[in-house]
C-alpha cells in the first residue's frame, strides 16, 4: 500500500515510518520541515502534494505542539484536517487514519470506553480544546474509512514527557518550561501510551473497520500515583500531593483497539516511564 504519513518528522511519525516500512508499505511522508516540506494550513500546497504522491492511504499525525500554543494546535486540528481531507478527497483516497486524544470525553467517574460522548461543556478553556478535537473526528469521518486514533497522553523520545523535557524541566522548578498538561499531583485520572505503541496501533489501523478507537495503556490513574513515578524516572523532585479532581478526567480503554490484535508492548507507564527506547 502507498501510505501518506503526514506529520512524519513529529514524535508519532518518527516511530511509524519505519514501522509501515517494515510491514512491506510504500511510504511517502510530509510535514512542515524535511525532504518534502508542506504547509498543512495552505489547502492549495496539501492538494498539490497529495495529488502528485497518489497514496493508496493516508495517515493522520499532525500536530502543532512545539511551543506549547493550544490555539496553534486547534488551528491544524480544524483547519489542517479540513484540508488533508479535502486533498485526500480530491485524489480518490477513501481511507483514513487520524491521531485524536482520548481526553476529550463527558464528564464521569469510570475511564471511558468509545461509547460515552465527546464532552459539551461550554466552559473555556477546555471547550475550545474538545471542540478542535469535534471538529478533526468530523473532518475525516466525511471519507468512508476513516479510523480515528484516541491516543493517551504520549510520552518516549521526542515528548514532553522524555529525560530533559518540558515536563521534567517544570517539575525541577523551571519558570520557563513550557507544555500543555499538568503536574498536579491530586485525583484527576489520566491515561498514557508510549510513542512507540501510538505508532504501531496506526500501522495495525490501516486495516482496521472504520470508527474511533481508544489507544492507551491498562492502567488509567490519577496525578498523585504517577507523578512520583515519573518524577522518579526522569531524576526530578516529586510534586507533594493535592485534593480535588478534574471532572472529566476520568482516563480510557483500550478495549476496542486489543480487540483486534494491538496491544501495548508497554502495558503500563510504571515500568515505561524509566524506559528511554
Amino acid at each position: 500500500m502507498r501510505v501518506l504519513v503526514a506529520g512524519a518528522t513529529g514524535a508519532v511519525g518518527r516511530q511509524l515510518v519505519p514501522r509501515l516500512e517494515a510491514a512491506g508499505h510504500e511510504v511517502v511522508g510530509i510535514s512542515r520541515r524535511g525532504p518534502r516540506p508542506v504547509d498543512v494550513l495552505d489547502a492549495e500546497a496539501v492538494r498539490r502534494a497529495v495529488a502528485a504522491i497518489a497514496p493508496d492511504a493516508v495517515v493522520h499525525q499532525l500536530t502543532d505542539l512545539g511551543g506549547a500554543d493550544g490555539a496553534a494546535n486547534n488551528l491544524v486540528r480544524v483547519e489542517g484536517t479540513r484540508n488533508l481531507v479535502d486533498a485526500a478527497r480530491d485524489a480518490g483516497v477513501g481511507r483514513i487514519v487520524a491521531q485524536s486524544i482520548s481526553w476529550a470525553y463527558a464528564p464521569g467517574d469510570a475511564p471511558a470506553d468509545e461509547s460515552v460522548p465527546l464532552d459539551p461543556t461550554e466552559e473555556l478553556p477546555r471547550a475550545r480544546v474538545v471542540a478542535g478535537v469535534r471538529a478533526l473526528e468530523t473532518a475525516v469521518a466525511g471519507l468512508p474509512e476513516a479510523v480515528v486514533l484516541r491516543y493517551g497522553i504520549l510520552y518516549g523520545p521526542g515528548t514532553w514527557y522524555a529525560p530533559g523535557g518540558a515536563v521534567a524541566a517544570a517539575l525541577a522548578g523551571d519558570p520557563g518550561a513550557r507544555f500543555l498538561g499538568s503536574t498536579a499531583a491530586d485525583g484527576s485520572v489520566s491515561s498514557f501510551v508510549h510513542v512507540g505503541d501510538a505508532a504501531e496501533a496506526a500501522v495495525r489501523a490501516l486495516e482496521w473497520p472504520p470508527g474511533a478507537y481508544n489507544v492507551v495503556d491498562d492502567e488509567p490513574a490519577p496525578g498523585h500515583v504517577w507523578l512520583p513515578v515519573l518524577a522518579t524516572a526522569l531524576g526530578v523532585p516529586a510534586p507533594g500531593r493535592t485534593e480535588g479532581r478534574a471532572p472529566w478526567a476520568r482516563g480510557a480503554v483500550n478495549g476496542r483497539a486489543r480487540a483486534l490484535g494491538w496491544a501495548p508492548a508497554r502495558p503500563s507507564w510504571r515500568t515505561g516511564f524509566a524506559d528511554r527506547g
